[in-house]
């Protein structure tokens, strides 16, 4: 298998599949998904990861990976999150922790099963358009509202999903995590 960014993230989701652990990818590998392409150092990948599948995730990724076992214990236990580093490539995927939030269990249950490898056959979660937008905004704000790689990622998807977007679920989750006036100035911003 190559090393490139997706299959080196499949690798970590065979980790969280082995152990029944629910997942969805984020980040820039589902922005170039539902929106546009762009290279990318890292991949984010939202697991469901509990106390019990701490030490058993790290033995199944096995010797190709770096995972510290004690940064995975404590990711989990404060619902942070960790590196799982591919030794052969330096690619290095972030796992997230899923919160106790509304909005983090609603974007697990709406995770959509995408084809990533119709060769293979090969099939992963990825988070829903609407989640990734409301996501990329949470994390701009977060990140003083100046990266423009998140900016970017937001208007892209906005641009290429335009109207299939469910703009009742942006607004509705938009308001509950207080990001309204960011939600509105994208939708402004996409369609210039």
């Amino acid at each position: 298998m190559s090393q490139d960014p997706l299959a080196v993230t499949l690798m970590v989701i065979d980790a969280l599949d082995s152990l029944e652990v629910p997942y969805l990818i984020s980040g820039s590998l589902a922005s170039a998904l539902h929106g546009v392409s762009r290279s990318t150092m890292d991949a984010d990948i939202v697991a469901e990861l509990r106390a019990e599948h701490a030490e058993s995730f790290v033995q199944k990724l096995g010797e190709g990976f770096y995972a510290d076992l004690d940064a995975v214990r404590e990711a989990i236990r404060r619902r942070g999150s960790f590196n799982a580093i591919h030794l052969g490539s330096a690619f290095k995927v972030d796992v997230f922790v899923c919160g106790d939030r509304l909005f983090d269990r609603a974007q697990l249950e709406r995770r959509v099963l995408h084809q990533v490898s119709p060769t293979a056959g090969r099939a992963a979660y990825f988070a829903t358009a609407e989640d990734l937008v409301l996501s990329k905004l949470e994390w701009f704000r977060l990140g003083g509202e100046s990266s423009d790689r998140q900016w970017g990622d937001v208007l892209g998807v906005l641009r290429v999903q335009a109207s299939a977007l469910d703009r009742t679920y942006l607004r509705h989750w938009a308001k509950e995590l207080d990001l309204t006036d960011l939600l509105e100035r994208a939708l402004r911003e996409s369609q210039s």
